[in-house]
């Protein structure tokens, strides 16, 4: 009988949420004693419209401008500020931050995608999805003059590795069946390789636009 109140006092740890305490207050979570670990997050974004705005923004014929470049910049600088806009994020010393926007003409939608990456005590999957949010919300506010139907259809974290809980990765990224996240054991997610383009970052030059 005992064992079986401690097992489930151990099912009701996991389930209780890491930003309120006991008394049901919110907090920051304390990672004083937690070792410092390289960690690596991926989110993506996707946003949804016409054929003839997604082709004003591929030819970059936008009244705002170069919508892609706006748009990455605006989601490292985004992700760099994720502390003070989610109240309980520690601040975090980023070492990478890479936003790509990417166009899908056959699917009618820009594709963004950010990484993140920290030496730290905690892990950095809000940085990435911040800096996805940002640039997905750029888009929107530099095309809304020619087309306010524009929709972010999803915002949502591809993968993280590092600290205690080790890797995690979408299944639907490794062609599971899109019923939600899995783990993923040996396998790491897919990232960018060293060496390929930087979207995203100040003075990097742009190719590939499709």
């Amino acid at each position: 009988m005992a064992g079986s109140m401690s097992d489930d006092q151990d099912r009701a740890g996991r389930r209780r949420l890491s930003h309120v305490d006991r008394a049901g207050r919110p907090r920051m979570v304390d990672v004083t004693d937690k070792p410092m670990t390289a960690r690596r997050a991926v989110a993506e974004a996707v946003v949804a419209m016409s054929a003839e705005t997604l082709s004003a923004v591929i030819d970059g014929g936008g009244t705002k401008g170069d919508v892609l470049s706006v748009a990455e910049l605006a989601g490292v600088m985004g992700g760099k500020r994720t502390s003070d806009l989610i109240p309980l994020c520690h601040p975090l010393p980023l070492t990478d931050l890479v936003v790509a926007v990417t166009p899908d003409r056959a699917a009618g939608v820009l594709r963004v995608r950010a990484e993140a990456a920290t030496t730290a005590q905690t892990g950095v999957e809000m940085e990435a999805l911040t800096a996805a949010s940002i640039a997905a919300l750029t888009i929107y506010d530099m095309v809304k003059g020619v087309e306010k139907g524009v929709e972010i259809q999803s915002i949502h974290l591809v993968s993280k590795t590092g600290g205690k809980s080790g890797e995690w990765l979408r299944a639907s990224a490794v062609g599971a069946a899109p019923h939600g996240p899995s783990r993923v054991e040996g396998r790491p997610p897919a990232s960018r390789k060293h060496g390929g383009r930087a979207a995203g970052r100040i003075g990097s030059k742009r190719t590939g636009r499709a």
